[in-house]
């Protein structure tokens, strides 16, 4: 009985006090025990033990029967129980999506960069238009490919990613297009390509900027006539698979260096979605920490239940250049070496440790203890001064100045606070990073 009410098989308990099976002692603890479960309990007991059974309706049993119990008032009681216990759990349900992190598919994340996000890949769901997806690396680009298909009309088709820079050169072509039987050497039989293998679904191609300038031509013909013939066969098979494209690199720039066509990016720069930087969104690390945290408690199998605060604060406070890959084995790392339920400032990476123990002892009272003039003091109040411009030069947006320096949010703003304070070897830093 108590495993099937802790593991919410339940709608309502019977709780009989005439039952011999145990002492009347034993029978009691095991009712009071059951109602604070906050489960219906119907308690049921004759004449003699009416005032106990209304002394456990009075600790928050459900209700009180008669025994022998009336057919009628039973299933009157038990239905009005079971109605109760529906309620609640569509209550929980409620609470526990408005606890969520505000999310788009799987997607994590309720900062405004994500919230615009979340905004073109809904506006794109069922427009068969060309997507770019960019980035850093680790930022999720494939998760807005995924969401996308997912919140689609094609969501019940198939959904391929397939990484460009991961396929040689010389298979790139036979990958994506297919191949007949000896259209070259070593081939055995026919094969699908990639294009052909989706058929009505979604084909995401990641890092479309390492394609190589004649890949580029064979996929630019393709989009132009939304249809490709495998290699060795002159057949055309229409294209009807939906395509999105991601990338990591500047593709502007590499236009501009001759080593991506000018027609092929504007062929699939129709909609760009840029995916932020975690560094960017320092909001959202709490949540997907938390996310990371019970997705790999529950792997490992490890009872994991919180994040101290110490360590959400060094979390918060590090420069992610992995971002959000990195925090994910940041957290599966943390999680296999904390030794409770908690993870701790200790569990991290000691990188993260090492960053956070760096850029404070750079900073904190150096003015105090180092003579002007020396290498150590003109070293500090350069460092104030990258700062001071970093900010003055994004327009005050302390985020993206810290992400030009590639330091913390953290560090940034300590070097601002010294300098705000007067500590470097100049009267006033500011004026003199804005002169």
């Amino acid at each position: 009985m108590n495993d099937l009410v802790s593991a919410g098989e339940c709608d309502v308990m019977i709780l009989d006090l005439n039952s011999h099976r145990d002492s009347f002692e034993e029978r009691m603890a095991t009712s009071q025990r059951l109602i604070a479960s906050n489960l219906p309990a119907i308690v049921m007991a004759d004449d003699s033990l009416r005032s106990t059974a209304f002394e456990l309706v009075r600790s928050g049993a459900f209700a009180y029967c008669r025994r022998p119990p009336s057919i009628r008032d039973l299933k009157t009681m038990l239905n009005r129980a079971c109605e109760t216990t529906s309620l609640k759990r569509q209550l929980h349900t409620v609470q526990q999506r408005l606890e969520e992190p505000a999310t788009c598919d799987r997607i994590i994340g309720s900062s405004p960069q994500m919230q615009r996000v979340y905004q073109l890949v809904r506006r794109v769901t069922n427009l068969n238009a060309a997507v770019l997806v960019t980035g850093e690396s680790g930022t999720g680009k494939e998760l807005i490919a995924r969401a996308i298909h997912n919140l689609g009309s094609r969501a019940n088709k198939p959904f391929v990613a397939v990484s460009c820079g991961a396929i040689p050169e010389t298979l790139i072509e036979a990958e994506l297009f297919g191949h007949e039987k000896g259209a070259f050497t070593g081939t055995v039989g026919a094969r699908e390509g990639y294009f052909e293998q989706v058929a009505d679904g979604t084909l995401f191609l990641d890092e479309i900027g390492d394609l190589s300038l004649l890949t580029q031509v064979k996929l630019l013909r393709v989009l132009q006539q939304m249809e490709f013939s495998r290699l060795g066969s002159t057949r055309l098979i229409p294209l009807r698979a939906r395509l999105i494209f991601a990338t990591h690199q500047d593709l502007a720039k590499l236009v501009a260096e001759g080593k991506f066509r000018q027609d092929l990016y504007y062929r699939i720069n129709v909609m760009r979605i840029e995916s932020p930087a975690l560094q960017e969104r320092p909001e959202d690390i709490p949540p997907i920490a938390r996310h990371f945290l019970r997705q790999y408690a529950q792997t490992f199998q490890k009872p994991m239940d919180s994040i101290e605060p110490e360590a959400m604060e060094m979390l918060q406070n590090y420069s992610w250049p992995g971002n959000v890959r990195e925090l994910e084995n940041v957290m599966q790392r943390a999680i296999i070496l904390a030794p409770g339920k908690t993870v701790r400032a200790e569990d991290l990476s000691l990188n993260l440790v090492e960053e956070e123990e760096t850029a404070f002892d750079d900073v904190v009272n150096i003015g105090d203890y180092q003579p002007a003039g020396s290498f150590k003091r003109q070293l500090h109040d350069y460092k104030i001064k990258l700062a001071v411009n970093a900010v003055r030069e994004n327009n005050g947006n302390r985020t993206l100045a810290a992400r030009r320096l590639r330091i913390s949010r953290a560090y940034l703003h300590r070097l601002i606070r010294l300098a705000d304070s007067g500590t470097g070897s100049e009267s006033n830093l500011v004026e003199a990073a804005n002169a």
